[in-house]
């Protein structure tokens, strides 16, 4: 007998109403593709776990882009997601020109390779949701990161990646350093903790109330980017699609409860959109 609990009522939040929910002349190109960009043969856990978040969130077509050598590895793991391979940042960068947003930093490596890929989809028109390795790669000269940025790309710290792009911000308490860290990205910065802080760089600022301890697991954070490239990827805005995949990440946490691992997180997401769906 099961003792996962429910899913809880929907969140009186601007977002929902906002959500973007399919209607009857829809097809996979028209739902959005996401891209997500996948680490070397030894790490390419985070990036299928974010593709599968953002295939669940509703984006039409997902595709893996891995170096070269992962590739083989990723096509043998995946089913509906697609995988491709590049070589090059300027390889990446073609392969991502047609994609509405892209996925990058789980487990990308902590090399100039990443910066360089960086570079690269920033010059295509996708939405970067930028996390992990592509955050803490950047440390001491985040303007070299900032430059690449437009005000709809999503940054994804956690407190440790936050402190080496924006150090000393947070002692300003996490309210105030999301909203300077946004002013001075110039970008969508999600600060991630127990109380996720979103702000946007227009002064919106947003704090998601239904944070959960089960999320404290290796490959969380992994999903919830990869949630909200699949949100970005449907045209929902930057802001209010980073509000609501961090409730949606949470919910999908509290609703399994106990012996959580991120791999359970997009599986829970179906249950957390139904209670979602407008009746």
């Amino acid at each position: 007998m099961s003792t996962r609990t429910k899913v809880g009522p929907a969140p009186q939040a601007d977002w929902v109403s906002r959500l973007p929910w399919p209607d009857d002349g829809v097809h996979k190109h028209s739902r959005g593709r996401l891209g997500v960009v996948s680490g070397g043969p030894l790490s390419t856990g985070a990036a299928r776990l974010a593709a599968r978040a953002g295939l669940r969130a509703g984006a039409g077509l997902v595709r893996i882009f891995a170096p070269t050598e992962a590739a083989p590895i990723v096509a043998g793991a995946v089913e509906a997601i697609m995988v491709s391979e590049f070589s090059s940042p300027e390889g990446l960068g073609r392969l991502a020109e047609p994609f509405d947003a892209v996925v990058i930093g789980p487990a990308a490596g902590l090399t100039e390779m990443t910066t360089y890929n960086l570079a690269a989809l920033g010059r295509t028109g996708a939405v970067l949701i930028v996390d992990a390795d592509a955050l803490t790669v950047f440390r001491g000269r985040p303007r070299e990161l900032f430059d690449h940025l437009d005000r709809d790309d999503i940054l994804t710290p956690h407190e440790g990646e936050f402190e080496r792009l924006f150090p000393g911000l947070l002692a300003q308490g996490r309210d105030a350093a999301a909203r300077r860290a946004s002013e001075e990205a110039d970008a969508v910065v999600l600060l991630k903790g127990p109380q996720t802080v979103i702000a946007a760089p227009d002064g919106r600022v947003a704090v998601n109330p239904n944070g959960t301890p089960w999320l404290a697991t290796a490959g969380s954070g992994d999903v919830l980017a990869g949630l909200i490239g699949g949100l970005v990827a449907q045209r929902m805005d930057s802001f209010d699609a980073a509000c609501a995949a961090a409730w949606m990440h949470a919910e999908a946490a509290r609703t399994f409860g106990p012996g959580l691992i991120a791999e359970d997180l997009p599986e829970a997401l179906p249950g957390v959109l139904a209670a979602l769906y407008p009746s």
